[in-house]
């Protein structure tokens, strides 16, 4: 009986895993983000996959992210500038950053 409580608890986090995957996509792609990025290669910015590999160690990274999106900047992926993104909404940015960290 515990067996199949322990199964059925992990299958609901692997779809709730896949639904918030899903929705950091989607998000990313209604914010207009896929005009500079890809998951698996550079645009005119950085692959996601790339970002993900950057900062997989770094506790801090999300917020970090958060920070670049909203006011923009240069210099750590290039010189092409990041223009800032103000509108995207936290909770948004939240998403959108979860799944572009999980990428491997």
């Amino acid at each position: 009986m515990k067996f199949a409580a322990v199964m059925l608890a992990a299958a609901g986090l692997a779809v709730a895993g896949a639904a918030q995957a899903d929705a950091g996509e989607d998000l990313i792609k209604k914010s207009g983000c896929t005009a500079c990025h890809a998951n698996d290669k550079k645009i005119v910015g950085p692959a996601y996959k790339d970002v993900a590999a950057k900062y997989k160690a770094d506790a801090g990274a999300a917020a970090k992210l958060a920070a670049k999106v909203k006011a923009g900047g240069s210099g750590v992926w290039g010189q092409v500038p990041m223009p800032p993104n103000p509108a995207v909404s936290d909770a948004d940015m939240k998403t959108m950053i979860a799944y572009i960290l999980a990428l491997k």
